[in-house]
């Protein structure tokens, strides 16, 4: 298609020398409508912001909740073990509702469960994933302060569970005979093999290279 000279498109230009001289007045488009008055502000209420707490009654808990021990925080911050359902608002209402404990800041993460390996089927694993909050506490009140460890186990019987966890490793170590030669329990056949290469290296026996014959019953028949 040939364009002609009707079909081009026209500039128009604008001469500033007569323009008129005095103060412009800036375009009002009468689609924009004016901003509404602004309202009145209203006074300051104390404690005006109440912050959002779960509505869901519980009246027996269904759910486990660990305090950790953490002697390096500061007395106003408090770490738990939580399930993996529990959200930071449930903590919230729950150390409210059962403690009368003021949350201001709740931090929470999730850690992966370390990784393990089944001696029988030598296959590796990882233990569950384990989530953990910890707390800011508010308030003038006087902050929670751990006491110090006790020294004498004796009231939770800590000497007999000592001894029910070493047999309980010691019954794991001799199910593995068959399957990991490295690990074994010394035999009575080891703790001899043990005495003869010691009688060897002090000089107590000697040794001399041999060999016995079998018969066909398996009874020796000469010694060389």
């Amino acid at each position: 298609m040939r364009l002609t000279k009707k079909a081009l498109p026209r500039f128009h230009t604008v001469n500033t020398a007569t323009k008129p001289a005095g103060p412009t007045t800036p375009h009002i488009n009468p689609v924009i409508k004016k901003k509404p008055a602004q309202l009145p502000l209203r006074p300051l209420q104390p404690n005006r912001f109440v912050p959002p707490r779960g509505q869901k009654q519980v009246f027996l808990p269904n759910f486990v909740i660990t305090f950790l021990r953490t002697p390096l925080k500061p007395p106003h911050f408090a770490s738990f073990l939580v399930p993996l359902n529990l959200n930071k608002l449930d903590l919230k209402s729950y150390l409210y509702n059962a403690y009368n404990i003021r949350v201001l800041h709740v931090r929470s993460f999730v850690m992966h469960g370390r990784m393990v390996r089944y001696r029988r089927t030598e296959r590796k694993a990882r233990k569950p994933r384990v989530k953990k909050m910890t707390i800011e506490m508010v308030g003038p009140k006087p902050a929670f302060v751990w006491p110090d460890e006790p020294t004498d186990l004796t009231p939770w019987d800590k000497i007999m569970t000592d001894y029910v966890q070493k047999q309980e490793d010691q019954k794991q170590a001799n199910s593995t005979i068959n399957s990991m030669p490295l690990d074994l329990v010394p035999m009575e056949k080891r703790k001899l093999l043990r005495k003869q290469a010691q009688e060897l290296l002090s000089g107590k026996t000697k040794w001399t290279p041999g060999w016995t014959d079998l018969s066909r019953d398996g009874r020796p028949l000469a010694r060389i």
